[in-house]
């Protein structure tokens, strides 16, 4: 076990690496010395894990937990989480684009023309009110 985690898990966290398309040889690993509640453990060890994925730019600094091998494993979960939010904002700002146009392209129901042209029927009479009268000859 590399993280200090069952094989299960860390399988499941390989397969979706993989899935994501994230490889192991994209990532840099640092390791930095902790801070905060952790007793010695934290303040002789480098206990923090700072992860960069190369090709997106997306970084992880993971000191949650007292070991190293635990924040190495929940970096990786992190990163993975991060990724596939960018993914998926991608994906939801090109939906929304393409709606918006079918919206644009659609026709309207005969409901909505009839409502149409009454509001502009409306706004006519209003403008003619508002002329001056026509003086007869």
């Amino acid at each position: 076990m590399r993280f200090g985690v069952s094989r299960e898990k860390e399988a499941a966290l390989g397969r979706r690496l993989a899935e994501l398309g994230i490889e192991e040889d994209d990532l840099v690993e640092k390791f930095v010395r902790s801070s905060g509640p952790g007793g010695q453990n934290v303040n002789k060890l480098n206990t923090c894990v700072f992860l960069r994925h190369r090709p997106s730019g997306i970084e992880v600094k993971m000191q949650e937990e007292r070991s190293q091998a635990m924040n190495r494993y929940r970096a990786r979960q992190v990163l993975a989480d991060k990724f596939e939010a960018e993914i998926l904002k991608r994906k939801t700002e090109e939906m929304q684009r393409i709606a918006r146009i079918r919206k644009q392209k659609r026709r309207r129901s005969r409901r909505a023309k009839e409502k149409m042209l009454q509001e502009k029927h409306r706004r006519a009479e209003k403008k003619d009110r508002r002329r001056k009268p026509e003086e007869d000859e």
